[in-house]
């Protein structure tokens, strides 16, 4: 048998085709159930998240059982196979375990090292365990997996960056650098979580974590979303009210026809549904900060010098006036004004920013009819062209682009005012209009700026490490696996030893009836010894060899070389695998 995953996530679909294949707790159970009566597959075990579901399975066919698990998904999911198969992905054997494992340190997960997914797998092993689909080799890889990511945040500083995505999303707009807390942040803050799913769900539970006063749950579907706000109030002691004291906090749940309305006396909104369009347009957005921000911050005011900024306007200059030239520079707003002594040229972009198309139209037929920067002619020489051309070319190649030739102007911008709105969408494709970084009084983050914040952290050496960790634990975990599947074949060959041995004795009590107890103990304690002796070696050796790489043949040579009866053997396995079902069953929750 042989281990197989098949399955889908953030890294191969995207979030509308996750959400689309989101199993509830019931169709989970049907899956598993339908999976090990299913002919390849021995056990089965399910890893389903807001950002994956995947399926392990102990196979006895590789291409049957990928055929057979992507068509469960399919049926289970109701997403059709034609339309799941370009999402999937396979991991086999050493590669699955490799798969699991790096799941478990959070080296798979959206923002890398997040502990959150340790949970998930804990209840995957747990549902697996109450059903019993699971058999001795995936309780043995998910209670392993457990102790790998255990392991991987304890001896690394992956942790630096392993916040759950909800709670990473909220440090950055809490402001990492601010040095505040992301609870002093959110303490009385009102909050709309708009969606009910497994993230939705978790964002609620993180926010009523770290000290909101009160959470709207906004659902297309009104049930769930007075289900969660129940189960926050449930989980909350004082979630009848906010005023309880610190860390009280009330839920209510509102249909989606109430999201702008809500929006309006929100401090925080977190999005994350199966969407396909925007859930939040700009409109929306800057409707809901309208009078919420100074009216001198909310518009964009003119640009003006920075205070103690001694630069005069300058004023247009001549060079503008350069026969047939179609723009008159004299109109160009504040700042867009060319200086004669910086060396612009009114074929320079300077000179055409914030023009329209027709005046811009006319300027590319002025430029191509062959005008030039007077003030040039007579002082460059052809030779001085090529070397200016060579030059350009060099650097383009080199940088990807033609380097601006003058300095620019400082450009004092609008101080954006402190957001009265903070936005994070956990959708993809968004539910959150990008336009809204750019509002007044908004902050706004999203997968994209999650994923460059997550990029930009000081992590690479803990990643490495984690990395070093779960190729150790790989190659541990397949010399131990190798190593146990020939533990039946040698505890069959021992059995088949001792068979002989009792054969042998009674045969001796037949031929010598007057033998004393004594003599009788003796001769059966040295024939033992010597066939101990006999297999010690060959038996010590077979497994070290069994563990390498490769190894698994070893156990058929065994089973050949001694003529060991088959039914014997798995009669030993299945003895063993009913004593570990025994063990986890009583140790089922504590991993």
């Amino acid at each position: 048998m042989s281990l197989l995953v098949v399955g889908l996530s953030h890294r191969s679909a995207p979030v509308s085709v996750l959400e689309r294949a989101a199993l509830s707790q019931d169709a989970q159970i049907k899956l598993l159930q339908d999976t090990v009566a299913a002919e390849p597959a021995a056990e089965a075990a399910l890893l389903a998240t807001c950002n994956r579901i995947e399926l392990y399975a102990d196979v006895d066919k590789f291409h049957a059982g990928v055929a057979e698990l992507s068509t469960l998904l399919a049926q289970h999911s109701g997403v059709g196979l034609d339309e799941l198969t370009p999402y999937l992905y396979v991991h086999y054997e050493d590669r699955a375990v490799h798969h699991l494992f790096s799941v478990a340190c959070g080296l798979d997960s959206m923002v890398v090292g997040e502990g959150q997914v340790l949970g998930q797998i804990k209840n995957s092993l747990a549902l697996a365990q109450e059903i019993h689909s699971a058999g001795r080799l995936l309780n043995d890889l998910f209670q392993q997996g457990l102790r790998v990511g255990k392991r991987a945040h304890s001896e690394t500083g992956i942790d630096r960056a392993g916040q759950s995505l909800v709670t990473f999303g909220l440090q950055e707009l809490a402001g990492r650098g601010a040095g505040g807390s992301v609870e002093s942040w959110a303490a009385g803050k009102k909050a709309l979580v708009i969606g009910a799913g497994s993230m939705s769900s978790l964002a609620a539970a993180t926010l009523a974590r770290i000290g909101v006063a009160e959470i709207v749950v906004a659902n297309r579907t009104s049930d769930r979303a007075e289900r969660l706000a129940q189960i926050i109030n449930e989980n909350n002691e004082g979630g009848e009210s906010n005023e309880g004291g610190a860390g009280s906090v009330f839920a209510r749940a509102v249909p989606m026809e109430s999201v702008p309305f809500e929006l309006t006396r929100a401090d925080i909104a977190v999005s994350c549904t199966g969407a396909t369009g925007l859930v939040l347009t700009a409109e929306t957005i800057a409707a809901a900060v309208e009078g919420r921000v100074p009216a001198d911050e909310a518009g964009l005011a003119p640009r003006t010098a920075a205070k103690g900024d001694v630069r005069a306007v300058l004023p247009p200059t001549s060079i503008g006036t350069e026969d047939g030239c179609p723009l008159d520079l004299s109109a160009a707003p504040a700042g867009q004004a060319v200086q004669e002594s910086a060396g612009f040229s009114v074929m320079g972009e300077a000179a055409v920013a914030g023009m329209d198309a027709a005046t811009l139209e006319q300027h590319a037929a002025w430029v191509d009819n062959g005008s030039v920067d007077r003030r040039d002619v007579g002082r460059r020489t052809p030779d001085d062209d090529r070397e200016l051309i060579a030059a350009l070319a060099l650097t383009a190649a080199t940088l990807g682009r033609i380097p601006e030739r003058r300095r620019p102007e400082v450009v004092v911008g609008v101080p954006r005012p402190a957001p009265v709105l903070s936005l994070l969408d956990l959708a993809m494709p968004r539910d959150v209009d990008a336009a809204a970084h750019r509002l007044p009084g908004v902050r706004l983050v999203d997968i994209e700026s999650l994923a460059e914040a997550s990029a930009d952290a000081p992590m690479a050496a803990d990643v490495d490490q984690v990395r070093r960790i779960v190729a150790d634990e790989v190659a541990a975990f397949g010399a131990a696996l190798r190593a146990a599947h020939i533990t039946p074949t040698v505890v069959a060959l021992r059995a088949m030893a001792a068979d002989v041995v009792a054969g042998e004795i009674a045969r001796l009590d037949g031929r010598l009836p007057g033998l004393d107890e004594k003599h009788r103990a003796e001769i059966t304690q040295t024939v033992r010894r010597v066939v101990d002796k006999l297999l010690h070696a060959p038996t010590v050796r077979v497994k070290q060899l069994a563990a390498e790489p490769g190894g698994a043949g070893y156990a058929d040579a065994l089973r050949t070389l001694f003529d060991l009866d088959q039914e014997t053997v798995a009669s030993v396995s299945r003895a063993d695998n009913a004593d570990n079902e025994d063990g986890h069953a009583e140790n089922r929750g504590r991993a």
